[in-house]
């Protein structure tokens, strides 16, 4: 062999060697690449809460207004802010000076009146014994008779009179009609009470604080979901670090419209043994709508994520169409639009797809749209796309309900140099 054969075999023996070498350091710089160029969350299990969030005033279970149902001026207070009161315990005193007069004319009244329907009455009997003895007409008996009905009417009107001026003196003395903790207070000694279309507030006295309940305006899109019995989470801004728990009570009907926004009252009772919470507080509530456990699970993050242009389609990878990042932008639980119906797994219509209705008139159920998303994660360095269903949402994680996603595997949530390379070239550091 000739010494020009052996350096030409020589040559391409060095050249195989270093192809050998170079192919893995090209597969492990373009994995590398890949993983340092996305920011990944590991797809793990775990348990997913659907939330319900909504705004509320506390206030006490029982919470009664004490009005006064007659005009005064109040003499005397027996009971002031943040005093605890028993049932029939004197609250306020108004002025009876104009109430005891008023009583004292309609006792007068009624004596005047019992006088003449006495005076009638003997006026009747002795018409009576003439017109026996035939000395009388039969119009002047009627004419007694009628005088002495009349008195009896008279007698009754003062007496009923007498009985309301009374009453009305009893009113100025001002009553607990529950136990409980004077509240508020709005009048002081020497105010005037004007009582006239509606009695006015004089105090507000909750029955027990122990008890507290939350009214929460929830919106009409959220409504359906709120039961009876579900268990409520809650702050105020007194306790921010404190979890109150509650349950919800009622769902109530009477929807209150607010700049076209309308919402529904939900009333939740929450224990407040240590009298943390007080009326007028306003709590922000969490309802637990739907909790599933131990899940497949991936963060919401993962569902929203686009790949740019640039990036291309792994290979065998189809093109992700606008319909599809469509769907993985809408939150989880959220209906797709018309135009989003090829996302979600379901051709439109025409397209392969039954009609509406379609399969009841052929004898078959409906069956279900599935709400399909999105995912894209690494595998060995590579963006690859992956089809799951979704389930409920907790505003982090979304529950995976079906598809080719499993535990560990590393979902992409984002890319972790986009900041990074444009604060270089806004500072022109490129290439550093």
């Amino acid at each position: 062999m000739t010494k020009k054969a052996v350096r030409s075999r020589c040559l391409r023996s060095v050249a195989l060697v270093a192809l050998l070498a170079v192919v893995p350091l090209i597969a492990c710089t373009r994995a590398k690449n890949g993983a340092e160029r996305y920011r990944t969350a590991a797809v793990d299990r775990g348990d997913v809460t659907m939330l319900v969030t909504a705004t509320g005033t506390l206030s006490a279970v029982i919470t009664v207004q004490v009005g006064s149902q007659v005009s005064g001026i109040i003499q005397a207070l027996h009971a002031d802010f943040n005093t605890p009161v028993r049932r029939g315990q004197l609250l306020a005193e108004l002025d009876p000076t104009p109430f005891q007069a008023q009583v004292e004319q309609r006792r007068a009244d009624l004596v005047q009146a019992e006088v003449q329907m006495r005076n009638a009455e003997i006026n009747l009997r002795r018409q009576e014994r003439l017109r026996s003895s035939g000395l009388a007409a039969e119009s002047e008996y009627d004419t007694a008779k009628a005088n002495f009905d009349a008195g009896v009417a008279m007698a009754e009107q003062a007496r009923a009179a007498l009985l309301q001026s009374e009453t009305n003196l009893r009113y100025t003395s001002i009553s607990s009609p529950i136990d409980g903790v004077v509240v508020s207070r709005q009048y002081d000694v020497g105010q005037t009470v004007a009582a006239s279309f509606q009695a006015p507030t004089l105090f507000t006295i909750a029955q027990d604080l122990t008890k507290m309940q939350v009214q929460a305006d929830v919106d009409q899109a959220d409504i359906g979901r709120v039961a009876v019995g579900q268990p409520v989470h809650f702050t105020v801004d007194a306790y921010p670090e404190h979890d109150f728990v509650g349950r919800v009570t009622q769902v109530r009907l009477n929807a209150t419209v607010n700049q076209n926004v309308i919402t529904y009252p939900v009333m939740v009772e929450v224990a407040n043994p240590e009298l943390k919470l007080r009326p007028q507080m306003t709590a922000d509530i969490n309802i637990e709508v739907a909790t599933v456990r131990n899940v497949l699970r991936v963060q919401n993050a993962a569902l929203r994520f686009k790949p740019e242009e640039s990036d291309g389609a792994a290979p065998g990878e189809a093109a992700v169409s606008s319909t599809e990042r469509a769907a993985a932008e809408r939150p989880a639980g959220e209906r797709p639009a018309a135009g989003e119906q090829g996302s979600a797994g379901v051709a439109p219509a025409g397209q392969g797809q039954e009609a509406p209705g379609e399969g009841h008139r052929r004898g078959g159920p409906e069956k279900p749209t599935l709400d399909t998303r999105t995912v894209h994660i690494l595998r060995s360095g590579v963006l690859t796309p992956v089809r799951v269903e979704v389930g409920i949402s907790d505003g982090r994680f979304t529950e995976i309900k079906g598809g080719e996603l499993k535990e560990g595997d590393l979902a992409v949530v984002g890319l972790a140099t986009a900041r990074a390379e444009s604060g270089g070239r806004a500072f022109g550091m490129r290439g550093f």
